[in-house]
């Protein structure tokens, strides 16, 4: 498993349930409000920087998640997705990553044929009974309360760049 990890050179995410607890709010206007994780921002980053490209494939569209991606830089942004299977194409074919070194963390039933097709699933800790069937590692953390930084930080010890990150932290 570390294996397969280790060859992960993009990472894509759902957003309703990973990179938020799942729930949506709506103001008197009827715009979206969403609640980001720092901690899973910080481990976006760091991820990025260690040059594994990270990209978003959710069923909603929201400006809210528009900002937090351009914040962190995140430029494969597929919102309003129906069918993430074809989005899966879409960014293989624009990116050059082989399925095999793609991983893709989801939550619900929607996710399923993605995670199927990637080199690598993850699931959050409150995912859907089914989904958990069928991923790789199920976080210990739940969606939108730091499952993000718990996949990055899997995939940089998988690397072997985690110590390096942290001594950075340490000196």
């Amino acid at each position: 498993m570390k294996s397969k990890l280790a060859a992960i050179e993009l990472l894509l995410l759902d957003v309703d349930g990973v990179l938020t607890d799942g729930n949506i709010t709506y103001s008197d206007s009827g715009e979206q409000i969403k609640s980001f994780n720092s901690k899973d921002g910080l481990g976006m980053r760091l991820l990025m920087d260690a040059g594994i490209d990270i990209g978003i494939i959710t069923g909603r569209k929201s400006k809210a998640l528009e900002y937090r991606c351009e914040n962190l830089g995140i430029t494969l942004l597929f919102a309003g997705i129906k069918d993430k299977s074809k989005a899966l194409d879409t960014i293989i074919s624009r990116t050059g990553i082989a399925a095999k070194k793609i991983a893709f963390a989801g939550d619900d039933l929607i996710d399923l044929p993605v995670m199927k097709r990637v080199g690598f699933s993850f699931c959050v800790s409150n995912a859907s009974y089914d989904v958990q069937n069928h991923c790789d590692i199920i976080t210990n953390q739940k969606g939108g309360q730091g499952a993000v930084r718990e996949i990055c930080e899997s995939i940089l010890k998988a690397k072997g760049l985690w110590g390096i990150i942290l001594n950075r932290y340490l000196s």
